[in-house]
């Protein structure tokens, strides 16, 4: 299923944005060292309760996964860098953490995803690794525009990851978001320009690329759900929602700025 907003569904989308990246922005402050994933979960749940949101991964059930997901945000850390499950950890000094969170507040979803280093120790491989993925998610950001074709947008994201000497995986991507969290169109983290389905105003995309060390491929954890590299190199992540509009994109989970 493939939705175009209305222009009054558009405005709550803005609202559901802005409350993704109000979340993470508080969750990114109070992740320190010796926070447990739990913590941070259940700090999650709070604030969606209190916004009179509902998450969308509670009872998420995909084929991917194994069971309802059970918890309210994503937290992958070092070598998990997708649909990782929140358990019982506590964060290391130089831990890179990636946080993915996915809310439906009056009837809109928005999602988003940020890998930040915890504590003071950082190394130069997460900082590239994490720097690089923010930029080829501003690249496919800076391609989306009424006109352009889905392949426009995963080849600028791929062209960026490739360009700093990661592979790139298109088992998972991004994807079209609405009413509910995971639609058509899927946006492979690389591809073709010129290919794919027309964007059009009114339609919602969460573009999501993510990268790992020294490798493409995935393994799954016991928990049945995150994502690690096979290999065990540290990965990250980065994602924004985003709205086609008359004049290009508007990113609805980034900072009040990147919203006006």
């Amino acid at each position: 299923m493939i939705e175009i907003l209305t222009p009054a569904e558009l405005n709550r989308a803005r609202d559901t944005g802005a409350l993704v990246a109000e979340i993470l922005r508080t969750l990114r402050d109070r992740a320190t060292v010796g926070t447990n994933l739990l913590t941070i979960d259940a700090w999650a749940r709070a604030m969606i309760i209190e916004a009179g949101a509902t998450s969308c991964y509670v009872d998420y059930e995909p084929s991917f996964g194994r069971g309802p997901f059970g918890h309210h945000i994503c937290t992958a850390v070092n070598d998990a860098v997708l649909h990782g499950k929140p358990h019982d950890y506590a964060l290391a000094d130089g831990d890179l953490l990636t946080l993915d969170l996915a809310v439906s507040l009056r009837g809109i979803a928005a999602d988003a995803a940020i890998s930040f280093v915890v504590g003071e120790t950082t190394s130069a491989e997460s900082v590239a690794l994490i720097d690089t993925t923010e930029r080829a998610l501003a690249a496919g950001i800076a391609a989306a525009r009424p006109g352009a074709r889905i392949g426009d947008l995963s080849h600028a994201i791929g062209s960026v990851l490739r360009e700093a000497g990661y592979s790139v995986n298109t088992e998972f991507g991004g994807h079209g978001i609405g009413s509910t969290m995971h639609q058509d169109p899927h946006i492979p983290n690389t591809g073709r320009p010129g290919r794919g389905y027309l964007l059009r105003p009114g339609l919602l995309l969460a573009l999501e690329p993510w990268a790992m060390v020294g490798t493409d491929r995935l393994v799954t954890d016991a928990d049945g759900w995150t994502l690690r590299s096979a290999t065990g190199g540290r990965a990250a992540h980065s994602e924004h929602t985003i709205a086609i509009t008359d004049d290009g994109a508007e990113v609805l989970t980034g900072p009040p700025s990147a919203r006006d």
